[in-house]
């Protein structure tokens, strides 16, 4: 009779650390522990870095196509919640899209026709008072304790003059490509176009079939993620835009009461530029400190500046912290670094969409991680099938 003998208690508790080299992929014995680690965990975080670098490398490549689909996220984020209220107020769906993207374009092509119309009404007053300023700059150095002569002023404007035109060479040369420029940018408008009108008609099921795609297993914890980035990014949108309105109405009242020319522009301007978080403003800002020194001197312009850097606090210590902070959940330190680093890839386009990225794939990838998407229900599977979009595989 053979007896079979029980294992000890806690003998299936032996982890793979036990085992011998042979059962650990033939690892050294002679090695450390602790080198044995490093080197799996070493290969496995190269191996993540080159498919970052590489996914990086094809967003650059394909930034023709990459950037309208993002504008057109960022505007259906704002679009879609207006379009679904319109609905539930029993709109109809192809009412309701028409209404939000016309009015969007309204507003957009309002801010655009005030600014042209402010610029063009003032460039003539604002040229002259630039050259009278240049003037009394110049006047004043040549009576200050440097004891500087006409000869010396002149000589130093001709050598920026010279190293102006010497470093704008680059730019002449790349005048030859702005017909393929100005095609690019009429190509990507009419691709954000195309795709906010699609994801807002049918961004549901666009999201169903992308769900789909993955293994079975995956889909909960894809649709979960999905959605708790939509969500954000919604969020996102919606708060940028109250602090873009604070900062443009903060830095427009302080140019209105300061006497400054030229409100409109420098409010739009900071408004635009506010979307680019932390120094956007500061930078839009700066137009109205220099607005200020042109028409009315130093001291106003020290008011200015002083406003501007009022305003940057309010956003910095009250407005990112409570508002931004609990809409994206990303902490400042995190955002600066964004910004940074998708200004250092992409431009101005890195930096305006460095924070929502990063926000959103935070949320996301701290909702697979947390394991939700393993206690909810799963409603693509029902929509999927009752809509008879896909069968199962």
């Amino acid at each position: 009779m053979i007896r079979r003998t029980r294992a000890p208690r806690g003998a299936a508790e032996h982890t793979i650390d036990d085992a011998p080299a042979s059962a650990r992929g033939q690892a050294d014995p002679s090695l450390p522990r602790g080198m044995v680690i490093a080197g799996a965990w070493s290969w496995r975080l190269l191996v993540i870095a080159g498919v970052i670098g590489l996914f990086v490398w094809l967003v650059i490549q394909l930034r023709i196509i990459v950037i309208p689909f993002m504008v057109a996220l960022l505007v259906s984020a704002l679009l879609v919640p207006f379009s679904n209220w319109l609905q539930r107020h029993r709109w109809p769906k192809w009412a309701a899209v028409v209404v939000s993207l016309v009015g969007l374009l309204v507003v957009v092509s309002g801010l655009v026709y005030l600014v042209v119309l402010q610029l063009v009404d003032g460039w003539p007053s604002l040229r002259d008072r630039s050259v009278a300023s240049y003037e009394q700059f110049k006047d004043f150095l040549l009576a200050s304790p440097l004891h500087l002569t006409e000869r010396q002023l002149n000589d130093y404007v001709s050598d920026a003059v010279t190293a102006l035109q010497t470093d704008s060479q680059p730019l002449l040369r790349g005048a030859l490509s702005v017909g393929t420029t100005v095609g690019h940018v009429g190509a990507g408008l009419l691709l954000c176009l195309f795709a906010t009108i699609f994801l807002l008609i049918g961004g549901a099921e666009i999201w169903r079939w992308v769900v789909r795609i993955f293994p079975r297993t995956a889909r909960a914890a894809i649709d979960g993620a999905g959605r708790a980035g939509w969500t954000t990014l919604t969020n996102f949108v919606k708060v940028q835009i109250f602090v873009a309105f604070v900062d443009a109405v903060g830095i427009g009242l302080g140019a209105l009461l300061l006497g400054l020319p030229l409100v409109a522009p420098i409010a739009i301007a900071v408004f635009l530029g506010s979307f680019v978080p932390v120094v956007g403003a500061v930078a839009t800002g700066t137009i109205a400190v220099v607005i200020a020194l042109v028409y009315n001197g130093w001291v106003v312009a020290l008011l200015m500046l002083a406003v501007v850097i009022l305003v940057q606090q309010l956003e910095g210590h009250l407005l990112q912290p409570f508002v931004m902070g609990s809409a994206v959940k990303v902490h400042p330190l995190a955002v600066v670094f964004a910004v940074a680093a998708g200004s250092l890839l992409a431009g101005i386009p890195g930096a305006l969409f460095a924070v929502p990225v990063v926000a959103v794939l935070n949320v996301m990838i701290s909702y697979v991680a947390s394991g939700r998407w393993k206690t909810t229900d799963r409603p693509i599977q029902s929509d999927v099938r009752s809509k008879g979009l896909v069968t199962d595989v």
